[in-house]
């Protein structure tokens, strides 16, 4: 136990705060690791990755009014909801007695930006150190954060835990393409299955590397489900990175919108690896800091950009669906919204991702703001004026989520903006006949 004796008025005061168990590389072996159900798309890969590098992890998928209860015990009230959404995950799996919490950890991934999940480490322990003091809370981050308690990967793993993303980001985008105008009920569903099982031999077999044949392996696969030809709404969901994708953060969205009728379009995951890779070549740009550094991840970005063209074009001339962002256009997009230093949390990514979307047909959008992400607020909500000029179609909704907010409340408002979409969707058909 660490122990810090400061001097105050004579008296001595013993501070506890760095006293927390630590996660030595013996214990990799004996631990399972729990993250929280951020990724439903990209985590059955990046699981699978990191089983191979020999840590057993968990994903959580416990939810509702529990798991937000849990949070709000241990959490003020004024962070933002993600750090709520992630403890309160935590806290409710640990009491559950599934696990046994002598030889559990937990695992949080860190940007290391200028954002509070940089401090979600403390808060977690905090809320820990109440109920479960012996249980270590891991980092994964590639920004030298907690050093001590970080996950470790060789070379080669973080080689694949890139791939898992850029089929992951594949894999989901095929999916949501597919499943609204699928003919028989499940098919989409199985072929992601089959996708992501045949992603998983190409990374036990070393094969993961050879892109063509993985991606022409998920587009086939979805190109075989039998579709309609029907014209339906589709509506882009863009925000803070948790809400954005976590089923608990975001009330189900996706599933909402498919049941909707509509097809949701959701940015790749690898687009806001990109965006913390040129932040860091941009931060040497802007204000002179780590020029160092900045080489070498101008080096990280040119080459997870090529690979991200490289899957572009094949998507292109596969012809069946439609690609994902190509990035420097994305950078192009925020040039006409926003400065590119502005880049506290997800700052100019979100501008840049409601334009790059109303470029490609995708006029309705649903911006998923958390409560407490005051970043988000400005960069996200604070841009819909300026782009509403730029896009005099586009259909923007700022959906705020957090604790007091009620699912039904979050449905009406994005209801609303459907009905919208569906008048226009319904004058551009009529313009379409009058064409003809």
């Amino acid at each position: 136990m660490k122990e810090k004796k400061i001097q105050k008025n004579r008296t001595t005061v013993v501070d506890f705060s760095d006293d927390y168990p630590v996660f030595t590389p013996e214990m990799k072996r004996e631990y399972t690791i729990l993250v929280p159900d951020m990724l439903p798309w990209h985590f059955d890969l990046l699981v699978h990755v990191m089983g191979r590098a020999g840590y057993r992890v968990e994903v959580l998928k416990n939810e509702g009014r529990a798991v937000i209860d849990e949070g709000l015990k241990h959490v003020h009230n004024d962070t933002c909801y993600p750090a709520l959404c992630v403890i309160g995950q935590y806290l409710d799996a640990l009491k559950s007695g599934k696990y046994d919490v002598n030889k559990t950890a937990v695992l949080i991934t860190q940007s290391g930006g200028g954002c509070r999940a940089s401090n979600y480490i403390p808060l977690i322990r905090k809320a820990l150190k109440a109920e479960f003091p012996q249980v270590p809370v891991l980092s994964l981050n590639f920004a030298g954060l907690e050093k001590q308690n970080g996950v470790t990967f060789s070379f080669g793993q973080l080689l694949q835990l890139g791939y898992a993303i850029f089929y992951g980001d594949l894999i989901m985008s095929c999916f949501n393409q597919t499943k609204p105008y699928e003919l028989h009920e499940g098919d989409a569903a199985a072929a992601r299955a089959r996708c992501v099982d045949a992603m998983k031999r190409a990374f036990d077999c070393g094969k993961y590397r050879r892109l063509r044949r993985c991606v022409h392996t998920v587009l086939e696969a979805f190109a075989a489900v039998p579709v309609s030809h029907e014209q339906k709404i589709k509506v882009g969901i863009v925000g803070e990175i948790y809400v954005k994708y976590s089923p608990l953060g975001n009330s189900h969205l996706e599933e909402f919108l498919l049941s909707e009728q509509c097809e949701p379009v959701v940015p790749a995951l690898m687009d806001f690896i990109l965006y913390c890779v040129i932040n860091n070549v941009n931060d040497a740009k802007f204000y002179g800091l780590k020029r160092g550094s900045a080489a070498i991840f101008a080096l990280v970005y040119r080459w997870l950009y090529g690979k991200q063209k490289a899957i572009i074009r094949m998507t292109k001339k596969h012809g069946r669906f439609e690609p994902m962002h190509d990035f420097e256009h994305l950078r192009r997009c925020a040039d006409k919204v926003i400065n590119q230093g502005v880049k506290m949390g997800e700052g100019w990514l979100i501008p840049a991702e409601m334009a790059a979307l109303a470029e490609t047909g995708t006029d309705n959008i649903v911006c998923a703001q958390p409560f407490g992400c005051l970043p988000n607020h400005i960069a996200g909500k604070g841009a819909v004026r300026a782009l509403k000029k730029l896009y005099e179609h586009e259909n923007i909704v700022p959906v705020d989520y957090d604790p007091s907010a009620t699912r039904v409340n979050q449905e009406n408002r994005i209801k609303l903006m459907l009905a919208t979409a569906r008048e226009n969707l319904k004058e551009k058909q009529n313009a379409a006949r009058r064409e003809k």
